[in-house]
């Protein structure tokens, strides 16, 4: 089966400009090395997803499913560059279409129990409609609303015949005597008792006729829960056996299942099947170097409409991006490490990463200033140069500080709690009072905090936050010792409204929150350890460490969470950050030392 496509099938190569830089990054860190890897997605590798849009687009049969497909341009031993595309789970029904990257190894070698297991799910299916359509259900529906009309009928007749009942008895006392009156009143009860009798009646009418189909309809609920678990059961046993089959290939030989690869305590429905490790997988086991990458959206929107057809998206964080820093592995497209130096604000010279600016505490200082509000209160022991000199990157868009510890992102509501990271620089800075944090810090925690100078730059990073396109790592000293070296971290989330600003781990109302971690070294009977965030809940990080289900062991210096051990400061920083400058179009790597 051909899968290796010239350049020409898709573009014109003489029209395409070279020299653009990326305009994403597909990147992951090395399991053994932890170096950071990273694929990008150049002008080129856009340009041969447009051609393959353009081919889709002659047939209608790919618009009537959405899904993800994806191009890797590649490099051949000889020097010759190539072509791979592929799509994400099955082409309309099949995992194996000529001229597309077959799916990862391992989906054969459970064949046999998937169309087994296929088959019984598919009967399970029926039988669930069967029974969720059984006719008694709607006799039943039917009876019941007419026993209730015809109750509602007699139950309004009775009540005119008892307010009538009542006239009458007002009238005797006030007319009858003795044995006239004791015959009428108990006329009047006999008439009670055979409304009372009619009511009854009707109801064990009713219950006659309810009962055998509610019955049916009962023993039917217990088999349609009977058969959900039993659903539910296959298709976990099913996954389980199909990724432990998986076995997924990176540059550097390595072979491993995707049962032993993910780290997580769930593995997502399709991972494996997305067409970005089908891409990798394909290019490493046949020796083809990856040069660029492009994954779009073809067919309908997706059911949350986050989807769109024609555009262009990076790894997913669920499936793709946890198996990045593995299938990159030995591709040789590690981050330079002469780009960590000192180097505030100068672009790489390195060819293929052209793009990435990479960002250190700046080394100027500036003479202190005082600055008083209209009240004459003055500010000048917090506007001074030592936090001037905490900016470690501006331009006309962006200010990005190393936030100290102690001080708030923002201020607070109260007047003794104004001074903030906002609040000073709006005063340092000119034309600093339209500066917007993109997001924030702990109050505790110190690091690397962006502020945007505009409303279309803070949308623009604002965006990259909320669809988890920034990548985060902070650095944390935990207060004792833990056993496992590497891993992830998923504990549902929630805030106790009535115990703020504490955050507690919850199933039922939890918002899900992914951390993973590695420790970096011991010392004493302390660890430190990295964390890269993959979502961005309030204190997820002080959680995850804290909590018995996490690492069982707080942050040095977390009191909110525990922590008894004496400490100067929350020893959590945010260390190193990641994201796209909206305007620039480059990647930005803004990086700190870590104070403690």
């Amino acid at each position: 089966m051909v899968v290796l496509h010239k350049l020409s099938d898709f573009i014109d190569c003489k029209s395409i400009a070279t020299n653009l830089s990326p305009s994403y990054y597909y990147e992951g860190r090395c399991p053994q090395t932890g170096e950071l890897l990273r694929l990008p997605r150049t002008p080129i590798s856009e340009a041969i997803a447009i051609g393959l849009m353009q081919y889709l687009a002659r047939d209608d049969l790919y618009a009537c499913e959405g899904k993800m497909y994806g191009v890797l341009l590649v490099e051949l031993p000889t020097g010759e560059q190539r072509v791979l595309k592929a799509f994400s789970g099955l082409l309309n029904g099949s995992s194996v279409v000529e001229g597309w990257v077959p799916p990862i190894p391992g989906r054969n070698q459970v064949a046999l129990e998937e169309t087994r297991t296929l088959t019984l799910l598919e009967a399970i299916k029926q039988e669930l409609i069967t029974l969720k359509q059984l006719p008694e259900r709607q006799q039943y529906q039917t009876l019941s609303q007419d026993f209730e009309q015809r109750l509602q009928v007699l139950s309004d007749r009775h009540r005119r015949s008892k307010q009538q009942r009542q006239e009458k008895r007002q009238l005797c006392y006030e007319t009858l005597i003795e044995e006239a009156l004791t015959a009428a009143l108990e006329q009047l009860d006999e008439e009670s008792r055979r409304d009372g009798i009619e009511r009854r009646q009707l109801k064990r009418m009713r219950e006659e006729a309810l009962q055998p189909l509610k019955q049916l309809i009962s023993v039917a609920d217990a088999r349609i829960s009977e058969l959900k678990k039993q659903r539910k059961e296959l298709s976990s046993q099913l996954q389980a056996q199909m990724y432990a089959a998986y076995s997924l290939t990176n540059f550097s030989g390595q072979s491993i299942s995707l049962q032993q690869l993910m780290l997580e305590r769930f593995l997502p429905t399709g991972t494996g099947d997305c067409c970005a490790p089908k891409l990798l997988h394909y290019a490493a086991t046949h020796h083809l170097k990856p040069l660029a990458m492009a994954e779009f959206w073809w067919g309908q929107s997706s059911t949350n409409g986050d989807k769109i057809q024609g555009e262009f998206y990076g790894a997913c964080i669920e499936r793709c991006q946890p198996l990045m820093g593995f299938l990159l592995s030995g591709s040789n497209l590690h981050l330079d490490k002469t780009l960590t130096k000192k180097n505030s604000g100068v672009r790489s010279q390195n060819s293929e990463l052209n793009s990435v600016r990479v960002v250190e505490e700046p080394s100027f200082k500036v003479t202190n200033f005082d600055y008083r509000d209209k009240e004459g209160y003055s500010d000048s022991c917090i506007l001074t140069s030592d936090f001037f000199s905490s900016i470690i990157y501006e331009d006309e868009w962006l200010v990005v500080v190393n936030k100290p510890p102690g001080l708030l992102s923002v201020p607070g509501r109260y007047r003794d709690r104004q001074d903030s990271v906002l609040y000073r620089l709006r005063h340092l800075l000119p034309n600093g009072k339209s500066l917007t944090p993109v997001h924030r810090l702990d109050q505790e925690t110190s690091g690397i905090l962006v502020l945007a100078r505009d409303m279309q730059t803070y949308r623009q990073v604002s965006e990259q936050f909320q669809q988890r396109l920034v990548r985060k790592v902070y650095e944390a000293v935990l207060s004792g010792s833990i056993i496992p070296e590497q891993g992830v971290i998923s504990l549902p989330l929630w805030g106790d409204p009535q115990n703020r600003p504490i955050q507690q781990v919850n199933w039922q109302y939890g918002k899900p929150s992914i951390t993973r971690f590695k420790v970096i070294a011991t010392e004493e009977n302390k660890t430190r350890v990295e964390f890269i965030p993959l979502t961005g809940r309030t204190h997820q990080l002080r959680v995850h460490a804290a909590d018995s289900r996490g690492l069982g062991v707080p942050i040095l210096g977390d009191r909110l969470y525990g922590c008894i051990a004496v400490a100067d400061r929350l020893h959590l920083h945010a260390r190193e950050l990641f994201f796209e400058h909206p305007q620039l179009r480059e990647t930005l790597h803004l990086q700190v030392t870590t104070p403690f």
